[in-house]
């Protein structure tokens, strides 16, 4: 395992409902991040297209309307399948540059079979695709656009510097979901979100203090002028403020204390050296699957079956 490394955290904003221009935005900001001699690019929760902030897509208990769908149907052509052409060239991007990859998309089947949306990240490394996390419980009027998934996607990967796992926004909350990934031996712990509220950041702090780990959150910084004037419901938006997504992106250490950020009201990439020696070293007095753990009180288990 290589004991150091340079990560860098996007904070920017895609470009609304546009999966091309998208695409084209998250190649150029990888690379920019990786000539900074990153090994992993971590971006926001949903950041192709968009996290749609402040829709409604016209659904309210017991109603629906055409134009609301027409709204949803646009959102869904550009959202990434997963398999497809998209996925390919993430993957041939990040064997390109030898670096790990981590970005929230919102999926759609690549097979076609069915129109259900998922709010999933997913991961890339030099061989390629490495797979993805579904958000298990989409949170509030996310549940319009999101559809929930099960455990067979509660996915850690392996990389050069330990394990590699997300749980995307109030996935967080969950107790159970977060001792899951300390179960799997996450290291490197991602944070995909859109909670741009200082609250937050008391949880992510907490989280790297509980699970002796990494913690890399990023967030998007989106502004109201950005959003398609043409959406059937824009109306949404008339009584939201112009900065619709502040950020927060950080990075934090095994002791809950931050490495990087947190950065709000501004695009950037925060860039630090991680040194993984102070995992080790921050588990002689807390370990939460060691010492810690008590295996013969507690028994845990994950439903891991599709």
């Amino acid at each position: 395992m290589e004991k150091k490394f340079k990560v860098s955290i996007i904070q920017d904003s895609p470009v609304l409902f546009d999966l091309e221009k998208t695409m084209e935005k998250t190649i150029v900001l990888t690379r920019k991040a990786a000539s900074n001699g990153s090994k992993l690019v971590v971006f926001p929760e949903s950041f192709i297209p968009c996290y749609p902030r402040g829709l409604t897509f016209g659904m309210v208990v017991g109603s629906r309307t055409k134009e609301a769908r027409e709204d949803y149907r646009r959102y869904y052509e550009n959202s990434v399948a997963v398999p497809g052409p998209e996925i390919d060239q993430l993957a041939e991007l990040t064997k390109e540059l030898q670096i790990y990859l981590s970005i929230g998309v919102t999926e759609k089947n690549g097979d076609g079979l069915d129109g259900t949306l998922h709010c999933s990240n997913l991961f890339f490394g030099p061989e390629g695709y490495m797979g993805r996390h579904r958000k298990l419980k989409p949170t509030a009027a996310e549940r319009v656009i999101w559809g929930e998934d099960d455990g067979s996607t509660i996915t850690v990967v392996d990389t050069p510097y330990g394990k590699m796992g997300s749980l995307i926004c109030w996935e967080n909350y969950m107790p159970l979901a977060r001792m899951a990934m300390y179960m799997k031996g996450v290291n490197l712990y991602i944070v995909p979100t859109a909670d741009q509220r200082e609250v937050y950041q008391a949880t992510l702090r907490h989280i790297a203090f509980e699970g002796r780990c990494f913690v890399f959150m990023s967030n998007q910084y989106v502004e109201k002028s950005m959003y398609p004037t043409d959406l059937k419901y824009y109306r949404d938006l008339e009584n939201e403020p112009e900065v619709m997504s502040r950020g927060g992106s950080c990075i934090i250490d095994p002791y809950g204390e931050y490495v990087a950020g947190p950065l709000f009201d501004e695009p950037g990439i925060l860039t630090a050296e991680i040194d993984l020696d102070m995992i080790v070293e921050s588990k002689l007095d807390w370990d939460p699957v060691g010492h810690y753990n008590r295996p013969e009180i507690f028994d845990f288990k994950i439903n891991e079956r599709p």
